[in-house]
Order: structure tokens, then C-alpha cells, then sequence
């Protein structure tokens, strides 16, 4: 999937990835009124970076890393920020 490689090439000029994966689910709403195109997706990213990081910064990095990609791209992107000690739970 072109849209993963782009992903992860942004986030790896970011952070060191210890795990990183995305799924589509952008089938799932092609029939939806508000539908505008656009990828859905879902993500699970682990690195260092995250520690002694909340929730909201972790999500602030991968969107700075994401750049315009959430303009046009990018529809919606749920995701999972993870510590590796986080992982290993």
C-alpha cells in the first residue's frame, strides 16, 4: 500500500519506529454521506519518543510528521502511541 510507505517514511525522518502498522478501513465508508475521499485508517506506532509524553503530544508528533498529508490524503486516522515497555504489555 503506497499511503503505508508514505506514512512510515514520515514518521521515520520523526522517531525511531520499535513497531509500526496500519490498517484500511477506507472500504468502510465509501457509501457514508459525509464521505469526502481520502484514506481511513488506523495505525499502531511504538517508539521512544512517546515516553514521559501524554497522549496529546504523542498524537501532535505523528501529526507534525504527517504534514499535508492529513489535508487531502489522509480522511481520518485513528491511532495507537506507544512506549516499547507499553508494547510489551
Amino acid at each position: 500500500m503506497e499511503i503505508e510507505k508514505e506514512i512510515k517514511t514520515r514518521l521515520l525522518e520523526k522517531m525511531d519506529l520499535t513497531h509500526f502498522e496500519i490498517k484500511d478501513f477506507t472500504g468502510r465508508h465509501l457509501n457514508h454521506k459525509l464521505h469526502e475521499g481520502g484514506f481511513h485508517l488506523e495505525a499502531v506506532i511504538v517508539s521512544e519518543v512517546f515516553n514521559d509524553k501524554s497522549l496529546v503530544e504523542r498524537h501532535r508528533v505523528v501529526y507534525n510528521a504527517m504534514g499535508s498529508l492529513m489535508n487531502h490524503e489522509i480522511h481520518a486516522l485513528s491511532m495507537k502511541t506507544l512506549t516499547p515497555k507499553e508494547w510489551e504489555k
